[in-house]
């Protein structure tokens, strides 16, 4: 039986225990996110890991589990490290309004920063991706943050910061795909400065009360 090299080959206990990692775990944990940050997950081999990573196969399985698992963990550590401007928006901004208006604003910055893949892993890893578990999981990240939106402005409208009548589904969604297209247009090389600008645009179409 050939196995695939994204499944954790059997490695037994006695050889592995006790023994120390001669790598720094953190750091080929970053290596990973930026791998898969700019290739997707189907297109990141493991062999394209353990050569970024500046490990061997064997310690990345023993570290991090197989690709998938491995995968999971980068998905955790972009969004603790890059991808939490999001959260911390509707955390600290009063209303809905300013707190998409700021997400939008420090996305153009962050889909920009250079030195480092552009875009959203969340949004461009999974393309394409035919793991199952992969893309699902992906999906519900975007989706949760769709309905984090959403709930934001429903309060806005219960608070009367918007107009009764606003769609509040239909709003949310509108701000998640301005933000997935900025996204793609950040890696199709747009600039900090004309995603900036589409993203004062886009704010134009909210109401008012």
């Amino acid at each position: 039986m050939v196995r695939s090299e994204e499944t954790k080959p059997q490695v037994k206990a006695a050889k592995t225990r006790g023994r120390p990692r001669s790598f720094d775990r953190a750091t080929a944990l970053e290596q990973a996110v930026l791998a898969f940050w700019e290739r997707g997950y189907e297109a990141t081999s493991v062999s394209d890991l353990t050569r970024v990573m500046g490990i061997g196969a064997p310690s990345l399985y023993a570290a991090f589990g197989d690709k998938q698992a491995l995968f999971a963990e980068v998905v955790e550590e972009y969004g603790a490290r890059y991808g939490f401007f999001g959260d911390r928006a509707l955390a600290e901004e009063p209303t809905a309004r300013a707190a998409v208006a700021r997400v939008l604003r420090e996305a153009a910055g962050e889909y920009t920063v250079p030195g480092r893949p552009r875009g959203c892993l969340v949004l461009h890893a999974a393309t394409n991706c035919t793991v199952p578990g992969i893309e699902e999981s992906l999906r519900a990240r975007r989706n949760a943050a769709l309905a984090a939106f959403e709930s934001r402005i429903d309060a806005d409208i219960e608070a009367g910061e918007l107009p009764a009548g606003t769609d509040a589904a239909a709003l949310a969604r509108h701000a998640g795909a301005v933000i997935q297209g900025m996204s793609q247009q950040a890696r199709d090389g747009a600039s900090r400065q004309e995603l900036e600008a589409l993203a004062e645009i886009a704010m134009t179409i909210w109401p008012r009360t």
